[in-house]
Formats: C-alpha cells, sequence, structure tokens
C-alpha cells in the first residue's frame, strides 16, 4: 500500500483528500462542540457556515471575494510579466546573472509587509498600495526560481545548437525556454498561492473591501465565526485556482506532466 514514489490512481487520490478534509472538521467539531475550545475563541463548523450564509446574504460579502481575486491576479500578472524575462535573461546569461543576483537575492529575504507604512506613504490606502505588496512579494521569488531553472538546462543541447549554427537569440527561444517552459509554469503556479498570503496583508490595514477587510472587522466584534468563514473562503478559492492552473500547466505540457 504505500510504496516510494508509487503513483496513486485520480480516484484514490480524490477519496484521500477529501477524507482528510472529514477527518478535519469531525476534530474540528469535537473540540468545539465538545467544551474543550470555547466559542469565544473558536467558532464551531456549524456556527461558522450560519455566519458565511449572513456573510453572503446581508453583508455583500461576495462583492469583497470579487475584490480580492481582482487583486491578486493583478498584482501577480504585474510581477510575472517583469519578472519571467528577467529571470530568463539571468539564466542563460551569467553575465545578466552575476550583475543581478546578488540584489536580487538580499531583496527576496524582505518581508513585504514592512513595504505598507512605506507604500501607504507613497501611494495612499488605494488599490496600488495593495498591488504593489503582492508585486513586491512575488516579483524576486519568481525571478531567482526562474534563473534558477533556466541555468539549469542541459548544456549538451546548446552545444548541438551552437553546432548547427545557432545565435544567442535562437538558443535562447528555441532551446533553453522550451526546455523550461513547464518548469517555469509550475513556479508561477506556486508563486500565486504566495500572492494570496500578501494579498490578506495588505487588507488588514487601511482596507475598505476585500477578504482581509471583512476578516478585521469581524475580530473587532470577536466573531470568530465569520473570521473562520473568511479563512475558509481563501484556501477554497486557492485551492480551485490551483486545481486550474494545474490543469492548464498539463494541458499545454503534457510531455512533462504525469497524469
Amino acid at each position: 500500500m504505500f510504496e516510494p514514489l508509487k503513483p496513486v490512481s485520480p480516484g484514490r487520490r480524490t477519496v484521500l483528500g477529501i477524507l482528510f478534509f472529514v477527518l478535519f472538521i469531525a476534530a474540528w467539531a469535537g473540540v468545539t462542540l465538545g467544551g474543550i475550545v470555547p466559542p469565544l475563541f473558536l467558532a464551531d463548523p456549524l456556527k461558522a457556515a450560519l455566519a458565511g450564509v449572513s456573510l453572503f446574504t446581508e453583508y455583500g460579502f461576495l462583492g469583497d471575494i470579487g475584490v480580492t481575486v481582482w487583486r491578486v491576479l493583478g498584482g501577480f500578472i504585474i510581477a510575472a510579466v517583469f519578472a519571467v524575462p528577467l529571470g530568463i535573461l539571468m539564466g542563460a546569461f551569467k553575465n545578466v546573472e552575476a550583475f543581478f543576483e546578488p540584489f536580487i537575492s538580499f531583496a527576496r529575504y524582505l518581508p513585504a509587509s514592512a513595504f505598507i507604512p512605506l507604500l501607504i506613504l507613497w501611494a495612499g490606502v488605494g488599490e496600488a498600495q495593495k498591488l504593489a505588496v503582492i508585486v513586491i512579494g512575488s516579483f524576486f521569488q519568481v525571478v531567482l526560481m526562474i534563473a534558477v531553472i533556466v541555468g539549469g538546462s542541459r548544456i549538451d543541447l546548446v552545444e548541438a545548437a551552437k553546432t548547427l549554427g545557432a545565435r544567442n537569440n535562437g538558443i535562447v527561444l528555441r532551446v533553453l525556454l522550451p526546455g523550461a517552459a513547464p518548469q517555469i509554469a509550475e513556479t508561477l503556479r506556486l508563486v500565486l498561492g504566495w500572492a494570496w498570503t500578501y494579498v490578506i496583508v495588505a487588507e488588514l490595514i487601511g482596507a475598505q473591501s476585500g477578504i482581509g477587510h471583512m476578516i478585521m472587522d469581524s475580530q473587532r466584534l470577536l466573531d470568530t465565526g465569520q473570521m473562520i468563514f473568511g479563512i475558509f473562503v481563501i484556501g477554497m478559492i486557492g485551492l480551485v485556482s490551483d486545481f486550474l492552473f494545474k490543469k492548464a500547466n498539463q494541458t499545454l505540457f503534457p510531455w512533462y506532466f504525469v497524469k
């Protein structure tokens, strides 16, 4: 049953994934309904579900979800548009890597949340500030990860292309990029998940809408049901987006991914 690297059928994978959620909710219900944890600190599953219904029917939570999704996608796309080309150039040309890598390595350790006070001073509390937090949090990670992927391409293919008369731009576009494309797509899928953490942090300060704003309002009212439901919604949206991203990658690069 348990063998290293043995593939799992899609049906079995789905059943096991659902089973974990069932056990998790059962444990959650046990510690809350059983009185182990007071309701003030942790709402039970039923109360959280009812709080979710109230959010959608009375407080326009669907609009908050739309705003947050727009911010995540906007910031992530802006970061990717600039980070992917730079990462490819750094991976392909060692002089470019030597020039940018020290600063990129330095900057990727800076927490995006630390820039929020400065960004509020520079851009106010509007959408630009929130998008900037996501861009800062995503850009440097994407650049370095893609540079490593492209830089790890097979040197024998590069040498073969040179032998056949390929120039530098041809090697990058026809050898390095096609070979690294599946892993670049997977990198973007992973970083999209990180973008969700950055947007919630941005929405906790100075926001008038969004899931993070709702969670902060609920915290002021000590409504753990709404807070938990908001966190649950973030996880579900992330799960769905990750699934769609993965399926898109498998469709675009069927030779790379094992289904």
